[in-house]
């Protein structure tokens, strides 16, 4: 089935994604996402992690980083992640994103699309727990690449949303218990473009140095 476009839909149709998406397609300036963009991609200490797919290990097709508040924890897929520590430009981000979302962020997961061959596939952002990061916001920087969307229910519902350099999307609502989302590979020659996923962790308890 022809997938859909995001800006190609009656007013109906686009009412019932403003349900579950808010979207700005130039959150920040190019001058701006090509800073940052050049910049996470020197400074940030990538890894490239493994996951459990179908019962075996395989290493995922792009890089990824967490960062967050000192108290937050976060699990990725069983694994527990601590993350590393806000940096200034991270912090700046947040605060733009915090401003428009009216959400605290306390965590972000950057993601590396090093070209074309890098991706995520079909996946929700709940990692199999009901209720986990119903509110994400997403800001991308460099490549432009297609945020492809479907019903649970119905894969043949989809939706194709771009996002450019310095966009920004917000799921909210019910986007997690309803629909799925991917970052496809592609064909054509991509450059590298860099993905920031602000979520809300839960936090754990920091035990004290000091003798009761």
């Amino acid at each position: 089935m022809e997938q859909l476009s995001f800006f190609e839909h009656d007013e109906n149709d686009l009412s019932v994604l403003a349900d579950v998406l808010d979207y700005l397609p130039a959150m920040f300036t190019k001058a701006v996402g090509d800073h940052y963009l050049a910049h996470f991609i020197k400074s940030v200490p990538w890894q490239q992690r493994s996951v459990l797919m179908y019962g075996k290990e395989v290493m995922t097709p792009r890089l990824t980083a967490w960062y967050g508040d000192v108290d937050a924890d976060y699990s990725i897929s069983g694994s527990n992640a601590t993350p590393l520590p806000w940096t200034d430009e991270l912090l700046e981000i947040r605060e733009k994103v915090i401003t428009q979302s009216g959400f605290n962020f306390n965590t972000v997961l950057l993601n590396y699309y090093r070209d074309g061959n890098d991706s995520v596939s079909w996946h929700d952002d709940q990692d199999n727990i009901p209720g986990r990061n119903q509110i994400v916001a997403s800001v991308s920087f460099g490549q432009e690449r297609m945020f492809d969307i479907r019903q649970k229910k119905n894969h043949a519902v989809k939706y194709s949303i771009p996002l450019p350099n310095g966009s920004y999307l917000l799921m909210k609502g019910r986007f997690q218990d309803d629909w799925q989302h991917r970052i496809d590979k592609s064909k054509h020659q991509m450059k590298p473009r860099i993905n920031l996923t602000f979520r809300i962790s839960n936090t754990r308890i920091i035990s004290s140095n000091l003798s009761p």
